[in-house]
């Protein structure tokens, strides 16, 4: 517990373990009492996303201290339960200081005893969860910070299933990292000696055979992808980060012959330099890929963020232009097809099962309903997909994980890790495009198609950034105020149901029935209006904001339109507290 945030300050300044240039970093801010405060007064939460924010010295802030501390703690998680032997698997991704972050993960496990697994070089996120269960290991650690601007980082652990730690895990390292000092609390061992006497072992090319093999394995229809190779372009980014090598790679070995990369975006950078934020949600990152796109005639442009791990697109529509397709809409796209391309070559049966986050389209359920799969609802974070995979397989249940996704550009298509995973997306998305492509069809007619059939879906969400001293006090207070006094109407319409996932249970306004959600307990508040429509509230694990997210669906596109935006500008109302 951190006193005085001067006294922290002043004790990380004149640290002998800090570097000339750290304490200079110090020294800039020795008259800012805000910045002080933020990176002194407040340490870091370590929850079920790990550690995430901007890279400054101080106990606030990702830096080698920090992490230091923050492996310290896992270590002395896995002594506690006897499982040092079996080793934990280290990844990093493009990032500036990722590389020596993971080598200082690297030194204080293997200073503890715990073997370690470190790759060689920046590698996808997916591909850390994948060597976690390939190698038998009990943790895996990543350092990324996922899209985020250039100026964070993060740490992200994982457990022997290859899935994020558990909230009692992480509760568990929470509860280590407070008895453990930032400065000298970590046992570290240099990595050339941990190299020289067997605990540090590095993980190369040979393995990364291993994992595409593994992507490899999920493709349904390859030969379709033959079959229009000749005619089919694709242009591919993978934003200054780590798909730079292997999601070119898995789309050559499925039979593309026209794979254009961006040339600019293919160096290796934490400072992002192309783009604002390397967000693969943000069409202003697919300029350098569309000018490629035009001059080599192709209809798709595939774009991967820093760790790899989630995948955006742009698709050609019908006036020539580029369209970006939401996380929702690719969900819709992704889960259709597998389902249609398995039945069509005899691999579908009746116990197959897809699964979504709570804040992700609706589309899923009537595809699902009219294909007749099962479709499970699972918490915000791959973990919980991860989960429902995991059970499964232990309770040893019939039938094969198809697909789970999030609204927010996640995707997995196999078992083979529990994490999302754009080089395997990313080929599945290509096969998707190769079959519409055969008939004629750009993924944005195939998504009008998919509206015909199952009806218009429509999301969109707010985000609200409560940043500063007091942001988690304001979010906080947020979301006690709509659990006290929830709206009666949201755009005009009533509010039938509320769901707070916190207290586990929905009740309906009408008659007070309380059903419970059947969900573990989780900040999250979900609003349904009459007609179905879904209005949910959570605030962010990896960032200062409220999100709102926004489920609507009609018959037509004319229907759903006016009623979202009535509700996107009603909720605003929501943090005015």
């Amino acid at each position: 517990m951190i006193v005085s945030y001067e006294q922290e300050y002043q004790r990380w300044l004149t640290s002998p373990l800090l570097t000339e240039e750290q304490r200079a970093e110090l020294a800039e801010i020795a008259n800012n009492e805000e910045l002080k405060k933020l990176r002194f007064g407040i340490e870091m939460e370590f929850g079920t996303a790990g550690l995430r924010s901007a890279m400054y010295m101080g106990p606030g802030c990702m830096n080698v201290f920090t992490v230091a501390q923050t492996t310290q703690a896992i270590a002395e998680l896995i002594l506690g339960e006897n499982m040092a032997d079996r080793g934990v698997a280290i990844a990093y991704d493009s990032r500036n200081h990722s590389e020596d972050f993971a080598v200082t993960a690297a030194e204080v496990l293997a200073a503890n005893g715990i073997p370690v697994y470190l790759f060689d070089g920046i590698r996808p996120t997916p591909e850390l969860s994948f060597a976690v269960r390939e190698l038998h290991c009990i943790a895996g650690i990543n350092i990324t910070a996922s899209h985020n601007p250039k100026e964070y980082n993060g740490y992200k652990a994982y457990w022997e299933d290859g899935a994020q730690i558990s909230p009692t895990q992480a509760k568990a390292v929470s509860a280590a990292r407070e008895k453990i000092d930032v400065l000298t609390g970590a046992k570290r061992i240099d990595l050339a000696a941990g190299v020289e006497n067997g605990m540090i072992v590095k993980l190369g090319e040979d393995f990364d055979e291993k994992y595409i093999a593994a992507v490899l394995k999920t493709a349904i229809r390859p030969e379709g992808v033959r079959a229009v190779a000749d005619t089919l372009h694709i242009v591919y980014t993978p934003l200054h980060g780590a798909g730079y090598r292997l999601v070119p790679e898995v789309l050559r070995r499925i039979g593309l012959k026209h794979v254009y990369t961006v040339p600019e975006q293919m160096v290796l950078d934490g400072n992002f330099p192309t783009v604002k934020k390397p967000n693969p949600e943000y069409p202003d990152v697919f300029a350098l890929g569309i000018e490629i796109a035009n001059r080599v005639g192709s209809d798709l442009i595939i774009a991967t963020d820093p760790d790899s791990d989630r995948v955006g697109v742009m698709t050609r529509t019908k006036d020539g232009s580029f369209a970006t397709i939401t996380g929702n809409q690719m969900g819709a796209l992704l889960l259709d097809y597998v389902i249609r391309a398995r039945r069509e070559n005899g691999t579908l049966s009746a116990d197959d099962y897809a699964v979504k986050s709570i804040v992700s389209t609706e589309m899923a359920y009537k595809i699902a309903a009219v294909q007749g799969v099962k479709l499970y609802d699972v918490l915000t974070g791959f973990k919980f997909i991860g989960e429902v995979i995991k059970n499964y397989e232990t309770e040893n249940k019939p039938g094969r994980f198809l697909l789970g996704f999030e609204e927010s550009y996640g995707y997995l298509l196999g078992s083979y890790a529990r994490d999302k995973d754009a080089v395997g997306a990313a080929m599945m998305i290509c096969e998707m495009t190769a079959y519409y492509s055969a008939r004629g069809m750009t993924l944005s007619d195939a998504l009008e198609s998919l509206y015909e059939t199952y009806g218009y879906f429509r999301e969109g969400m707010l985000d609200i950034y409560m940043e500063g001293l007091d942001g988690i006090t304001r979010r906080q207070r947020v979301m006690q105020n709509l659990r006290e006094n929830a709206p009666a109407t949201i755009g005009g319409l009533k509010v039938e149901t509320v769901g707070d996932l916190k207290a586990q249970t929905y009740v309906n306004l009408a008659t007070g029935a309380v059903t419970p959600s059947g969900l573990p307990s989780s900040d999250v508040l979900i609003f349904i209006l009459s007609g179905g429509d879904k209005v949910i509230v959570r605030p962010s694990g990896t960032e200062p904001k409220i999100k709102i997210y926004f489920l609507v669906s009609a018959e037509t596109r004319e229907q759903a339109e006016p009623k979202l935006t009535a509700y996107m500008a009603d909720a605003k109302r929501f943090t005015e507290v």
